[in-house]
């Protein structure tokens, strides 16, 4: 039996609706009919877009597939449809789309990467706020909670990327002639998500994503050749914690450990400390808790343990030791009553046991 290659993935990589990651995807596709490659298009989102629309004229479009939410029927991509199909390439667009549910998977991006695994290349768009690791600063710096995430090692593992850019005023004005909503839906748009200081931010981060990117494959491809001379030990390698609680601003601890530790090429753990002599149903309820946080974790590829301890701040000094961890990363305690001042909060006693490691305390933003 013939062992079948994964699929390579492109990503078509933007910064926000309207800059022509779609279009340039299908231009792509294009390319290759015409260079007599079996290619098709799995998913297409037109959104009324003329010029767009008119770049799949000659491609094949495998048909969607139908679905019954809550009596209303949604069309989805046929996964199963485009491996029957068995294209060399397929363009599909929105990675980060979220499927209704009674879909088979739960995001389009695991949709791609069954296609992946079946040796079909694929073809995407993407917009770099939909990386999970900003999202938290995509809310700091526009006031939109960008709801459809992806993790950040889907994208990283993406085979190529390219930059679709566009300057904020070309893309206003695009906003303006109606080339990207209809006007009633543009003018809102411009006085929102799309003001020219909002898409200056994004535009600026897709850029450094992007330089982050190309940096890490030039290092990964340049040939390690030692030095002459005698060799001095190299740096030490970061071993990064994520403490995490019940607080719902464990997820923005998640985010910001993960997004360090991959700018640092550094291991990424995340921890949970259970109080040995709670009542069950107190432990029942805090597990529950807390599994939607070590739950997200996981699906960062960030290892996670939930260890038992009366001692909090113990026992996470004691797991940073066994663990050889160099940074720390916590959310800020809640402040103490009046009469607990002079009391230690869980961050000050790691603080004080754990000396030798770098702690950083993450306070819950705000926007004001």
């Amino acid at each position: 039996m013939t062992q079948r290659h994964k699929g390579r993935l492109k990503l078509f990589l933007g910064y926000a609706a309207g800059v022509g990651k779609t279009y340039q995807m299908l231009e792509e596709a294009q390319h290759l009919r015409h260079s007599g490659v079996d290619v098709v298009i799995g998913y297409f989102e037109p959104h009324g877009r003329k010029d767009t629309i008119a770049m799949t004229e000659g491609l094949e479009t495998v048909p969607r597939r139908l679905i019954d939410y809550r009596g209303s029927t949604f069309e989805e991509m046929d996964t199963d449809g485009i491996l029957q199909r068995r294209p060399a390439v397929c363009a599909v667009d929105e990675f980060a789309h979220t499927n209704v549910p009674g879909s088979e998977r739960e995001k389009r991006w695991q949709d791609v990467h069954v296609l992946l695994d079946a040796g079909i290349d694929v073809i995407t768009t993407v917009n770099v706020q939909h990386l999970e690791s900003l999202n938290d600063q995509v809310w700091q710096m526009t006031g939109v909670r960008v709801r459809e995430t992806i993790p950040d090692w889907v994208v990283d593992e993406a085979d190529e990327a390219v930059l679709v850019d566009l300057t904020p005023r070309a893309l206003r004005n695009r906003l303006l002639r109606g080339v990207v909503y209809a006007p009633e839906k543009a003018r809102a748009a411009m006085e929102n998500f799309f003001t020219e200081p909002n898409l200056n931010a994004l535009r600026e981060m897709a850029l450094r994503h992007t330089a982050h990117e190309v940096e890490e494959r030039l290092e990964g491809d340049a040939p390690c050749t030692p030095l002459p001379g005698p060799q001095v030990a190299s740096a030490r390698m970061e071993r990064i914690l994520i403490c995490l609680t019940g607080s719902p601003s464990s997820g923005m601890l998640i985010r910001r450990g993960k997004r360090v530790a991959d700018y640092l090429k550094a291991e990424c753990l995340a921890l949970h400390v259970l109080p040995r002599t709670a009542s069950p149903g107190a432990l029942a309820k805090r597990r529950e808790s807390i599994e939607q946080h070590l739950s997200f974790a996981r699906n960062l590829r960030i290892e996670t343990q939930v260890i038992e301890s009366d001692n909090v701040a113990t026992a996470i000094a004691d797991f940073a030791r066994g663990q050889r961890i160099t940074q720390i990363f916590m959310g800020r305690s809640s402040r103490p009553p009046v009469w607990g001042m002079l009391h230690e909060t869980t961050v000050q006693q790691v603080v004080r046991l754990a000396r030798d490691k770098q702690i950083t305390i993450v306070a819950q933003r705000r926007r004001t």
